[in-house]
C-alpha cells in the first residue's frame, strides 16, 4: 500500500474528530435540553446501527426503531422517575416483534445503549459537569493507557478470539489509570476514595461495551457499525467504551449511591 493510500483517510478523521469534539463539549458544558436532545440523537443512531447490522435488509424498521429510541431516551428525562425504566424498555420489546431473526441481540444491545443514554442525561442533570468530566476521563484514559500499554510492553492477549489486539498489560494499565482519575477527582469533590474503587469499576465496564460491541461485529461480519462518522465508522465503534462506563455508573448510584470514605 503506498503511502498516500495509508493516509487517505486521515482528513476525513481529523474533521470529524474535531467536530465530535466540539459539539461534545458545547452539549456537555451547556447542559439541559442541548445535552438531552443530543444524547437520544446518539441513542437512535446507535439503534438504527445495530438493526442495520443485525438485518441489513429491514432499512424502515431501522429508521422506525431509531427514532422510537430516541424518542424515549428524551422522554425518559422528563419523565418521573416510576416510569423511566418502561419508557426506555419499550423501544427494546417493540423491536422483537419486528425483528425476525437475532432478537436477543437487538433486545440487549438496545437496551444496553439506552440506559447508557439516560445515564448520561442523569448524571450530568443531577449531579453536575463534573462528574460528567470525571466519566469521560476515566473512560479516554482507559483507553489511552490501554493502547500505549499494549504496544510497549505487549504480553498475553486479553480475549484473542474476540479482541485480537487488546493484551493484559493494556487492560491492567488502563484500570491503574482509571484509579488515578478516580483518584483525583475525589480529592476535587470532596466524596472519599469509595470514587477510586467506582473509577476501576467504570474502567472494566468500558472495557466490557469494547469487547461485547466487537463480539457483535465479528458475529455479524463486519467490520464497523456503520459509515455514519466518516473516517471513524459508526456510533458504536467510537461511543461503546462510553456506554459501558455510563451503564455501571447508572446501575451503582442507583443500587448503592454515591461512593463513600475518607481520603
Amino acid at each position: 500500500m503506498s503511502s498516500k493510500g495509508r493516509w487517505a483517510d486521515l482528513a476525513p478523521r481529523l474533521i470529524s474528530a474535531v467536530v465530535m469534539l466540539v459539539v461534545g463539549s458545547y452539549s456537555v458544558f451547556t447542559g439541559g435540553l442541548v445535552f438531552e436532545v443530543l444524547i437520544a440523537l446518539c441513542c437512535g443512531g446507535l439503534v438504527w446501527e445495530l438493526v442495520r447490522m443485525l438485518e441489513p435488509e429491514q432499512r424502515g424498521v431501522a429508521l422506525q426503531l431509531g427514532l422510537l429510541a430516541g424518542a424515549a431516551t428524551l422522554a425518559a428525562s422528563f419523565l418521573n422517575s416510576t416510569w423511566t425504566l418502561p419508557v426506555l424498555v419499550a423501544p427494546a420489546l417493540v423491536g422483537l416483534s419486528q425483528l425476525s431473526r437475532r432478537r436477543g441481540y437487538y433486545f440487549g444491545f438496545t437496551l444496553w445503549a439506552l440506559i447508557a443514554g439516560f445515564g448520561f442525561i442523569w448524571l450530568r442533570n443531577v449531579l453536575g459537569i463534573q462528574w460528567m468530566l470525571w466519566l469521560v476521563g476515566v473512560v479516554v484514559v482507559t483507553d489511552v493507557a490501554g493502547y500505549f500499554a499494549g504496544k510497549i510492553i505487549g504480553g498475553p492477549k486479553f480475549w484473542p478470539r474476540v479482541s485480537p489486539k487488546k493484551t493484559w498489560s493494556g487492560t491492567a494499565a488502563g484500570w491503574l489509570s482509571a484509579g488515578v482519575i478516580g483518584l483525583w477527582f475525589a480529592q476535587e469533590l470532596n466524596i472519599g476514595a469509595g470514587l477510586v474503587v467506582l473509577s476501576v469499576l467504570v474502567s472494566m465496564a468500558s472495557q466490557a461495551g469494547d469487547v461485547a460491541e466487537s463480539a457483535l461485529k465479528r458475529k455479524m461480519g463486519v467490520k464497523d457499525s456503520s459509515a455514519l462518522i466518516p473516517g471513524h465508522g459508526g456510533l458504536f465503534d467510537r461511543f461503546d467504551g462510553m456506554l459501558g462506563a455510563a451503564a455501571m455508573v447508572l446501575i451503582f448510584l442507583t443500587l448503592w449511591g454515591l461512593p463513600s470514605g475518607t481520603l
